[in-house]
């Protein structure tokens, strides 16, 4: 074939002739990192449930526990009423997280339910683009309804101002969730924090910027006023009594080639780093260039010490050094941290907030980057080199014409001063690691990064008007005869149906990466008859690894695009690049990139899930809805192949949990031991069995936990009279002498002989005030409650400790989303949002009602 024929476009002719040499749909790709779908395998197995402990065995439905839950608090509001009662209010069906599979192929394998899963998402997103098509040519066709609607007087102004009426109803609505959670808290915090913000709260209900006219999106602001960045403090030499070692022998070290000893050994608690021999290798590369620069060291006699070996090299020295200094600092009394704090805070708050266009925003990154060593995430060559101290003659300032330029420290100048008012940064500066620019950026909080993340949303919710169509296309361009749009259709195959990246894209805050576009021979392994594996190393450096099954024309494709002369090193798409990818899609949507389709198809397939949750009447406990959603958003992210490393110390909170969990079982036995000291005759009512320590509880367990809670309380009761002792100096009142602790001790040591005399009877003695079994009964019904929520959320973070749930929640789902799931099922936002969250998505929570779809 010519080449002329090649740079024919192929998908634009199949498009005016109509015509469909595809095969039906596209089989959706799937990972096989859960198991191959066709393959019988039990999932529920691999779940390491001696690692939790439930001697319950597995869960499966679950019954209510009642309207609401507050955390290990066991509230009285809520539990009045013994769980047996709740239990039989709220035992009409309901759906669950089990629910989100189809009944008919719950005993499936999870890749299975998956691959279905998504077949069914992505059949009713087709669906979804041609009813949105037909109703727009629908519109079109029938323009004489528009000079109707001309008639009225509101249809000069814009559409934002039209809308404007609803806001009250949707200000009453969002107010709902927090409103209830204030009063969980103390009243008197709540008016405090209301009167401060009150003003606030006014300016923002009235600046929504969000049903404010779109801008052409190329000039950003008209004036733009701000107080520069924050260096951070200089160097301050070691004590003199405080050396590295070279072979042996304290040297010392000229202040800029100490400084970055201290930079390394500093850190030798970190081992991940220290132990990583790229790591030490970078660093004591640099390390060298300093010491050649500076002379090396001089030992006890002024002699000079040539440091060439990293081996012989102590940093033990400095470590424990500022390993003390760590300690004084949180040996530091609660008011004297306060007022470290409060001094911070005065320094540097001219530079939290700029003035654009008038409007006061809060600016997030505005400290200047410390030196250090840097670490880099995945296997970074990198890692290990030394950043060097960013300079004021390094930094160029944006900043309005008619603004004061923010003075640099004194004795240094600028780099340059800008005024560039399409640009959203305020200072910039390149770092010498890797060449990159850092920027200093409004809060993610602010009118400008909100917009920015509702502009993303918009156009993920843009692209479901044309995916039926760019799916078309691509399954006909996947059989061309032109090699140039057949690589271009299975890498648009790849990226829909794999989520992975385009590869070559460089984003504001990213490096180059790895991706489908620059995918090279050695990257990608065949598996006939189906079945792809993907191996490289992706954003951040972080290795990629997937085993998918693809449809079987992309398997043959991709075999042909391996072929012979090709070896390792090669372009696997060597017809196509990110820029001419990324300009073909923009034919079907303007902004269209291959960027959009993970936002797009997270948030679609969790819109998906979230409806069928309703469609089957999601009910329960807090905690159960709070399952039901993060089940749903973990299905989003194995389909679109979110993905992470077990953390280091999952084991050991896993443990934790399950700790706990036992500790309020043993309190369970210790209220069923209180029932027969109140009643002897409950042992022969309810059986000696129910009275029996459960079976994986031993002797052993029970001494460790009692000595533990003697701790425990020990810990808490010195921790209150060291902060009541503060609070009486900072009211100018006298220190509590040690015998007032020492009477306060008293309680621990009761609890103690408390315990002794337990495991020397046999018998536990019922407290309180007039104890009846009643009582007792409802103190078990609340540990029930409690141990319930603590196995639901030992269970979900058991589930999610290989999929990274924030990268789609943050990044990919629109919040949206998540906002209306919390207003129709009455759950806090707080529950799925952190305050930093609740901040950067502010925009989502109050401009949407729990009607609005994605």
């Amino acid at each position: 074939m010519s080449s002329s024929d090649e740079d024919a476009p192929l998908a634009r002719k199949s498009r005016v002739n109509g015509t469909s040499n595809g095969n039906g749909h596209l089989k959706p790709a799937i990972s096989l990192v859960n198991g191959h779908p066709d393959k019988d395998v039990d999932m529920d197995e691999e779940t390491p449930a001696a690692t939790n402990g439930d001697t319950n065995g597995k869960r499966k439905a679950r019954t209510s526990t009642g309207k609401s839950y507050k955390e290990a608090s066991a509230s009285e509001s809520d539990d009045d009423a013994p769980l047996s009662k709740r239990r039989k209010t709220a035992q009409p069906a309901r759906a669950t997280a089990a629910d989100l599979s189809d009944s008919d192929d719950s005993d499936a394998p999870l890749g299975k339910q998956l691959a279905n899963k998504k077949a069914e998402i992505e059949a009713d997103a087709e669906k979804e683009a041609k009813k949105i098509q037909a109703k727009e040519k629908k519109a079109k066709a029938a323009p004489k309804k528009k000079v109707k609607d001309e008639s009225d007087d509101d249809d000069d102004k814009p559409l934002a101002k039209k809308k404007a009426p609803a806001k009250a109803k949707a200000k009453v609505k969002t107010e709902t969730t927090p409103k209830k959670a204030a009063a969980k808290g103390k009243g008197k915090a709540a008016k405090v924090e209301t009167e401060q913000d009150a003003e606030a709260e006014d300016e923002e209900e009235e600046y929504r910027w969000w049903e404010q006219e779109k801008s052409d999106g190329t000039k950003k602001w008209d004036t733009l006023e701000h107080n520069g960045v924050v260096f951070p403090p200089e160097y301050e030499p070691l004590p003199n009594h405080v050396k590295m070692a070279y072979d042996g022998i304290p040297v010392t070290l000229k202040p800029e080639a100490e400084e970055v000893a201290c930079m390394y050994g500093s850190m030798l608690h970190s081992t991940v780093n220290v132990e990583n021999p790229t790591f030490n290798k970078n660093f004591f590369q640099d390390f060298s260039e300093y010491l050649d620069k500076t002379g090396h060291a001089t030992d006890r006699d002024g002699k000079k010490v040539k440091i060439t070996k990293f081996e012989k090299c102590d940093f033990k020295p400095i470590f424990e050094w500022y390993t003390a200094e760590r300690e004084k600092k949180k040996a530091l009394s609660t008011a004297e941290k306060k007022e470290l704090k409060k001094e911070k805070d005065e320094a540097e708050a001219a530079y939290m907030y700029c003035l654009w266009d008038g409007r006061k925003q809060k600016v997030g990154n505005f400290r200047v980057e410390p030196p250090g060593l840097f670490r880099g995430r995945g296997e970074h060559p990198k890692t290990g080199k030394v950043k060097k101290r960013v300079r004021p003659e390094q930094i160029t300032i944006n900043i309005g014409k008619e603004a004061t330029v923010p003075a640099p420290p004194e004795g240094h100048n600028w780099k340059e001063v800008k005024h560039d008012n399409e640009g959203t940064w305020l200072a910039m500066w390149q770092e010498n690691i890797n060449g990159a620019y850092k920027y200093v950026m409004l809060a993610a909080n602010s009118d400008v990064k909100g917009q920015s993340d509702f502009k993303k949303f918009e156009k993920a919710r843009e692209l479901k008007k044309h995916i039926a169509r760019i799916r078309d296309d691509y399954q006909k361009e996947m059989k061309s005869d032109m090699m140039a749009d057949r690589q271009r259709a299975t890498a648009i195959y790849l990226i829909d149906q794999l989520a992975l990246r385009a590869g070559n894209e460089k984003g504001d805050d990213e490096a180059d990466t790895v991706g489908c576009c620059s995918l090279k021979f050695e990257h990608v392994t065949l598996k006939p008859p189906s079945t792809v594996v993907f191996d490289f190393l992706g954003k951040d450096s972080i290795r990629f690894y997937q085993e998918v099954e693809v449809d079987p024309q992309v398997f043959k494709n991709l075999k042909l695009f391996k072929k012979s002369p090709k070896g390792e090193g090669d372009d696997i798409f060597d017809r196509l690049n990110t820029s001419g990818l990324n300009k073909h899609l923009s034919n079907y949507m303007p902004g269209l990139t291959a960027k959009v389709f993970r936002t797009y198809n997270a948030s679609w397939t969790m819109a998906r899930l979230l409806k069928e949750l309703g469609d089957k009447g999601l009910k329960g406990s807090i905690p159960e809805k709070v399952n039901a959603y993060n089940e749903a958003n973990r299905r989003v992210a194995i389909l679109c192949n979110h993905k992470r490393t077990v953390g280091a110390g999952h084991a050991g909170q896993m443990e934790k949990m399950q700790t706990k969990i036992n500790g309020l079982r043993y309190q369970q036995w210790r209220v069923k031991q209180m029932m027969l000291d109140v009643d002897p005759k409950m042992k022969k009512k309810k059986g000696a069995d129910f009275f029996e320590l459960p079976e994986d509880i031993d002797q052993e367990w029970v001494l460790e936990h009692q000595k533990a809670l003697v701790e425990e309380s020990r810990e808490k009761i010195k921790k209150k009279f060291e902060k009541d002792n503060e609070k009486l100096l900072a009211e100018g009142g006298k220190k509590m002498s040690g015998k007032e602790l020492d009477e306060r001790l008293e309680v621990a040591d009761e609890l103690e002989k408390k315990f002794k005399k337990e495991n020397k009877s046999g018998k536990v003695e019922a407290e309180g005030k007039g104890p009846t079994i009643e009582k007792l009964e409802g103190n078990m019904d609340k540990l029930s409650q409690r141990i319930e929520a603590m196995k639901l959320q030992s269970e979900d973070k058991e589930n999610n400790k290989e999929v990274a749930l924030g990268t789609s929640k943050i990044n990919y789902i629109d919040p949206r989303l998540t906002v209306v799931f919390a207003k129709k099922f009455e759950v806090p936002i707080e529950r799925f949002f952190s305050k930093t969250l609740r901040e950067k998505f502010d925009w989502a929570i109050r401009s949407v009602e729990e009607d609005w779809e994605f």
